[in-house]
């Protein structure tokens, strides 16, 4: 008789492929936004919903497609932390820039510019919260070809810990909202603090999303200088997520490290993807 742990990883494991299987991976930095999305600029699309409407939401959202074989984990018993986890695994050489809490009025539009003037995909792990206040920076995020991600309505740091229904509600709302404002449904799920639990995995699975962590933290949200940051990150390798924040306060130090750092990391032959 098989008991009930054992039948619920089950399930969530067969949920992950599913949902893996339905359209997910990586899309290169030289690719642009697959056909279907607007390419968009900051000239096209406004950065603060203050100012100009909110675009109107699609009616139909959907995953935003890979640019080759989706992909699908390698193993399912903890969140990604390495590009190499990937099945198939993307090409060699390839690294993955994450930015997580925004939108914020200031510092995405800022970070959107930099990442356009180097020509790179990122992968934005987003508050629901933000998205609601700030719904035309979220979808000029989409339109840019960047990925969008889930990462809570709240950005609660106890999640890991809350009963079952809150984390549904946090994970749910936020997911919608996203899905709303952008038409693109996300594929990708981050716990803020990296504070996961088995709740966490089975509420994601249950929406078709692959649990995300990092292997390179310059911990930038903290502000500990710029060069700091920029060292950090350049000790990025083959396979690795980088993370860094364009929300959660003053993000300036985050800019100008990454002005350095990104020029650097492609001399060397890294080639940034969005998952």
């Amino acid at each position: 008789m098989v008991d009930d742990e054992t039948t619920g990883t089950s399930r969530r494991r067969a949920l992950w492929v599913l949902g893996a299987l339905a359209g997910l991976g990586l899309a290169a930095d030289e690719v642009r936004a697959p056909n279907g999305y607007r390419t968009a600029t900051a000239e096209t699309v406004p950065a603060s919903p203050a100012v100009h409407p909110s675009p109107a939401p699609t009616p139909h959202p959907t995953l935003r497609p890979a640019s080759w074989t989706p992909g699908r984990l390698a193993a399912l018993d903890e969140p990604v932390r390495e590009l190499s986890r990937l099945s198939p695994p993307p090409p060699p050489k390839t690294i993955a820039l994450t930015i997580d809490d925004g939108p914020h009025p200031e510092w995405t539009p800022k970070m959107l510019d930099l990442l356009a003037e180097h020509d790179v995909r990122a992968t934005f792990f987003i508050i629901g919260e933000q998205v609601r206040e700030h719904r035309a920076l979220t979808r000029r995020i989409a339109d840019a070809g960047h990925q969008i991600c889930n990462h809570t309505m709240h950005h609660p740091l106890s999640l890991g810990g809350m009963p079952a229904k809150k984390v549904r509600a946090e994970i749910a709302e936020a997911h919608d909202r996203i899905a709303d404002a952008t038409g693109v449904l996300p594929g990708f799920f981050r716990a803020p603090g990296g504070n996961w639990s088995e709740r966490i995995m089975d509420v994601i699975s249950e929406y078709g999303m692959l649990p995300i962590d990092w292997s390179i933290d310059p911990r930038d949200w903290a502000r500990p200088g710029t060069g700091r940051i920029q060292r950090a990150l350049l000790e990025a390798g083959d396979g690795d997520i980088l993370l860094c924040h364009d929300g959660g306060g003053d993000r300036g130090q985050t800019i100008k490290a990454l002005r350095k750092a990104v020029p650097e990391l492609k001399k060397r032959g890294l080639t940034f993807a969005s998952l």
